[in-house]
């Protein structure tokens, strides 16, 4: 247990840190030990996780079998640096991923690593589909988030992100997302853009799109919406992209967000639990028509996370079967029942749910902004970490560990709601 005054005081990181920290002021505590869907801060107090890193631990923190093969790799002195040469790890890796994820679905990608973070997947997304198409612009929609390096932050929509650019942020244009427009029509005015000679869009070179927005909002696409797009971009030869960062991985239910939809998406972005214990990595897959790189044309220092790749060839363990995938589907009925339950209850609220499998929100209605984050607040004071999304922070915003039981599902559900009638009855 950690005891100084130093290591159990958020006084070091206000001393010492950036003023652009955020999660630690959403979650005041020094965090000391992780297990499962669990947190301990350094006083000892218990916190059920719904945040799980922002999605980047599908499998829990400190996954018992990924540890093992990590301790095992660093204790055999294997690789732990590579760029993009050729190592054993690595092998394993492509090797099951393409017998685990890709042929199982009838799939066909190249795998590329790009770099360590969901933003190297997206920049290298883009370039790519720029260079494919000899096209500049990109289409995105609507509160969507991809990332905060410029080419990712270019087709990203809330505009306190963009304002931090500091440059203009060109070549690309947002549509209205599926959500996004309350008579659903969103498509239809997409297509008078592309059809319409007097629109002023230039043919783009790729749409980029999440199926399950995060961060803007949980605002889950519709299959249908899902496959029209796909239908313009065969239409109109642009190469579509999913950026499934966060909602890939298991987090909607299978392992790709996409696949219930029946679309084939061009180019696909993975990061976040595709390194299964939270260790930094990702992945871009690219058609192969469509690998048209030259070497080293876009590479990167830490494009070789060797232990990352040990964990996540281990994580891949978990969809050699549907265990996973229909646990995750069950859960997510408690959980969408739950959260329907808790709109009915609380009418104040205004509420609506939304989301897919494991990555719900509760959306506070039009005027009660502030609902959102103070619940979290409380609920974090009560031994819940869950955090909010949305352009004004409105969602309540759920991304539990898909191994999560149902103990601990429950019990951080009783937490969230005795804190939601906490802040309604204040």
């Amino acid at each position: 247990m950690v005891t100084t005054k130093e290591q159990n005081s958020m006084e070091t990181f206000e001393k010492h840190e950036s003023q652009v920290r955020s999660y630690s002021r959403s979650f005041p505590k020094v965090f000391h030990k992780a297990k499962g869907y669990k947190i301990w801060d350094t006083d000892g107090k218990e916190y059920i996780d719904f945040f799980a890193g922002a999605g980047a631990l599908n499998y829990g923190h400190n996954n018992d079998k990924m540890k093992e093969k990590i301790v095992e790799y660093i204790m055999e002195d294997g690789i732990s640096h590579s760029l993009d040469m050729g190592t054993v790890v690595r092998g394993k890796f492509l090797e099951k991923f393409s017998d685990v994820i890709l042929k199982p679905r009838k799939l066909d990608y190249k795998v590329m690593f790009p770099g360590p973070t969901g933003t190297n997947t997206v920049e290298s997304a883009l370039k790519i589909a720029r260079k494919v198409t000899g096209r500049t612009n990109i289409v995105s929609f609507t509160n969507a988030f991809h990332g905060m390096t410029l080419g990712s932050l270019s087709v990203t929509g809330n505009s306190f992100n963009r304002d931090g650019a500091g440059v203009p942020l060109n070549n690309t244009v947002a549509m209205p997302y599926d959500t996004f427009m309350e008579d659903h029509s969103s498509i239809d005015y997409f297509k008078q853009y592309l059809s319409n000679t007097g629109s002023g869009l230039d043919l783009p070179a790729a749409v980029i799109l999440e199926t399950v927005q995060g961060e803007g909002g949980i605002n889950a696409a519709s299959f249908e919406w899902l496959q029209e797009i796909e239908k313009l971009c065969r239409r109109y030869e642009m190469l579509l992209i999913i950026d499934d960062v966060q909602a890939g991985c298991g987090r909607t239910g299978t392992f790709f967000s996409f696949e219930p939809a029946g679309i084939e998406p061009d180019i696909v972005c993975l990061s976040k639990s595709i390194g299964g214990y939270g260790l930094p990595m990702a992945i871009t897959l690219i058609k192969p028509k469509y690998d048209v790189w030259g070497p080293g044309e876009h590479n990167g220092t830490f494009r070789g996370n060797s232990m990352a790749i040990v964990a996540a060839t281990e994580a891949l363990s978990y969809w050699e079967n549907n265990d996973l995938a229909d646990s995750v589907k069950e859960k997510s009925k408690v959980i969408q029942a739950r959260f329907e339950k808790i709109v009915r209850d609380y009418p104040e609220l205004k509420g609506t749910t939304r989301g897919r499998g494991f990555m719900r929100g509760i959306a506070c209605g039009e005027g009660k902004e502030d609902y959102a984050g103070k619940i979290c607040e409380t609920a974090f004071e009560k031994g819940l970490i869950i955090e909010t999304a949305g352009p004004s922070s409105e969602v309540v915003k759920f991304l539990g560990a898909l191994t999560i039981d149902h103990e601990g599902l429950n019990k951080g559900l009783d937490i969230l709601e005795e804190a939601i009638e906490e802040v309604l009855n204040h």
